[in-house]
């Protein structure tokens, strides 16, 4: 009934499509040529990543069309082509998306077609698992942690290895201050981003999604909000972007900044000396942080043999063997342990991005699937009643759990 509806919806959107859009081969292609729709439009015809297509179509015995789309609108795309038959063969979509796809009826299966996924970490498979099967493959993945101006730190006396739990990130910050500097920055916008944001605190507190307003999770909300009424971090996170956010940081006057791997050259623009921590968990440890990146899946298609072939280009683009220059023209961590090794050993500061992957965890884990939107908004609504004193922190949360378990 559900992927009925998802799919009913798009009926009216197609009309205003034209009519060859409507009616072309899948993914748009010409007959007897397999489409690949991505979310890269940043790389053009002869970039390594379209090389990578077409090699592994070659190596398919078949020709390929990529097509790329922003991320933004590759889902509302995807969901409009399956309605009129012409869904791509292969797809690259981003990893929370995988289970409404799924549902929707869009994808086939991993043990369906034939796609092997066992080369890449479990924690990251994990995101596009739904109702006990698998529905593709990752790339990579990107995560969160804590740049740090060393700069600001020395001149506060902080070692940033002395930051090993929510205590000692305090204490650091109080420091910072007491220096003249100014503490942390980081994105609390009401959208996903915010969500995002978040969620490494909201784990690293012992926290679970399907209660929002466990006590837990009301002491992660109040970290934040005690470093706006402190000081320690600026009221301008309220509508910062990750990449607002980042410009804060890049002034040179901030100790730490929450951001993720995407970040890294422009890290290497600041002009002055930094370096990456992990996110401290309350009592310790490296906080679970929320992965992005993509993953590779098949969506149905009339043909169990042209699935089939679909899947052989689907794990050929993401094979040891040709997704490392993948991933770092992407800045991801790959999906698989031994083509980390090889960007540590090219790269070693993406070490502490590597252990922040490996503890990381999909948004839509803990079989979240589809319900995680449904969570998501409430749980950025709440950060934002709370950070602008709207609410208290607990009342924000109870709040959120209640308009997430009564969201259809």
């Amino acid at each position: 009934m559900r992927r009925a509806a998802v799919l009913r919806l798009l009926t009216a959107a197609c009309l205003a499509v034209s009519a060859t859009a409507c009616s072309s081969g899948p993914g748009g292609s010409a007959p007897g040529t397999f489409s690949v729709w991505d979310p890269y439009p940043q790389f053009a015809a002869g970039s390594e990543w379209a090389r990578t297509i077409e090699g592994c179509a070659e190596q398919a015995g078949v020709k390929v069309q990529r097509q790329a789309y922003d991320t933004t609108d590759l889902t509302g795309k995807v969901l409009l082509a399956a309605q009129q038959r012409t869904a791509p063969h292969v797809l690259v979509v981003d990893n929370p998306v995988v289970s409404t796809l799924a549902e929707a009826g869009v994808l086939r299966p991993n043990s369906d077609v034939g796609l092997d996924a066992s080369q890449a970490s479990p924690n990251l498979v994990a995101a596009g698992t739904s109702n006990g099967q698998t529905y593709g493959t990752p790339i990579g993945a990107n995560t969160l942690a804590l740049y740090y101006n060393k700069a600001v730190l020395d001149a506060a006396g902080v070692d940033p290895a002395s930051v090993t739990d929510w205590a000692s990130l305090d204490a650091a910050l109080g420091k910072v201050k007491a220096a003249g500097k100014k503490g942390i920055t980081f994105s609390a916008i009401g959208t996903e981003e915010g969500s995002f944001q978040f969620l490494p605190w909201f784990w690293g507190s012992g926290a679970a999604l399907a209660d929002l307003s466990s006590a837990d999770a009301v002491s992660a909300l109040a970290l934040w909000k005690s470093w706006l009424d402190e000081g320690l971090a600026p009221n301008s996170v309220v509508g910062n972007t990750q990449t607002t956010s980042w410009q804060e940081f890049a002034t040179g006057e901030y100790a730490f900044a929450e951001n993720g791997t995407w970040q890294l050259q422009n890290a290497k623009k600041t002009g002055f000396e930094y370096g990456v921590i992990a996110i401290p968990g309350r009592t310790g440890g490296t906080a679970p942080a929320p992965t992005g990146g993509e993953f590779v899946t098949v969506p149905a298609q009339d043909d169990k043999g042209t699935e089939t072939k679909a899947a052989q280009i689907a794990t050929c683009l993401t094979a040891p063997d040709r997704v490392l220059a993948t991933v770092t023209a992407l800045t991801y961590v790959s999906a698989v342990p031994s083509v980390r090794e090889q960007q540590v050993a090219a790269s070693p500061e993406l070490k502490v991005w590597v252990d922040a992957v490996q503890n990381a965890k999909g948004r839509t884990d803990d079989n979240l699937g589809t319900r995680y939107p449904r969570i998501s908004q409430p749980l950025w609504a709440a950060v934002q009643a709370a950070l602008t004193g709207a609410k208290t922190p607990e009342a924000a949360l109870k709040d959120a759990q209640a308009a997430a378990a009564s969201a259809k």
